[in-house]
């Protein structure tokens, strides 16, 4: 039995203490880590790969700056970010080893191994000096985070002065009978798609879940601005199906 008086939160659609949720989303991952980027490619059609290019065009990576890449997995944002920066540098952070490790596997993580680091860790107590990093970024993870604000606290924290933090999320389509399609495609090819591809239905169902559960775009606007930074802004991708958000420290 669980304290009565313990904070709980969401994990999909279910309520369950906070303290247990970060060893769930683990066990979510390391599950699904060989197949990670091939069910990417699967369920959008390829699209999040444009995603994160429009991130990479936002971004403007410059030689010499310094990234970190939360919830960052197998590399994806990182290795876009290093190719468009010559003498840049990156840290991949993760809490789920296995994700890191799959990413190592990359042919990118061979040609960039110089420039490039990978470090167990997590969003809400980042293992790294605040004032550190010129750039923040974490793609379809910090719907994941137990506590995002607290993830966002620590992304402020973590960047120095003229840093810059870029979140790449699933959102919500403002038009309700399109969301109401996209649900339908969701809830009833993800899953399925999970179960054939990856053997591992139920962390799909969650994934597809956790979707549902983050706040829309203005809400995790405001967010982000609680979270001490300015110049707040966000840009919708495929109508809303995913978004992207940026804000400055300062």
């Amino acid at each position: 039995m669980t304290d009565e008086n313990q904070s709980t939160t969401h994990f999909g659609n279910q309520t369950v203490p906070e303290s247990e949720k970060a060893g769930m989303v683990h066990g979510v991952f390391t599950s699904v880590a060989s197949k990670y980027d091939i069910m990417n490619d699967l369920m959008s059609g390829g699209v999040h790969r444009l995603w994160k290019d429009a991130m990479m065009d936002w971004l403007a990576p410059r030689a010499g700056q310094r990234l970190l890449d939360v919830a960052g997995g197998t590399g994806d944002v990182s290795f876009r970010f290093l190719g468009r920066a010559p003498s840049a540098r990156a840290v991949v952070c993760d809490m789920t080893e296995s994700m890191l490790i799959a990413g190592r596997k990359r042919a990118e993580a061979d040609h960039l191994a110089e420039r490039l680091d990978w470090v167990v860790g997590d969003a809400m107590a980042l293992p790294f000096e605040s004032n550190s990093f010129d750039v923040y970024t974490i793609s379809f993870g910090i719907r994941n985070v137990t506590r995002v604000q607290d993830a966002l606290n620590e992304a402020y924290r973590v960047l120095r002065p003229g840093g810059r933090l870029m979140v790449l999320e699933f959102s919500q389509i403002p038009n309700e009978l399109m969301q109401k399609a996209y649900d339908l495609y969701s809830f009833n090819v993800i899953p399925l798609m999970g179960q054939i591809v990856a053997g591992d239905r139920h962390s799909y169902q969650y994934l597809v879940e956790s979707i549902r559960k983050f706040p829309d775009q203005e809400t995790f606007a405001s967010m982000i601005r609680r979270a001490g930074f300015e110049q707040v802004k966000y840009r919708n991708l495929t109508m809303g199906v995913a978004a992207l958000h940026s804000g400055w420290k300062i």
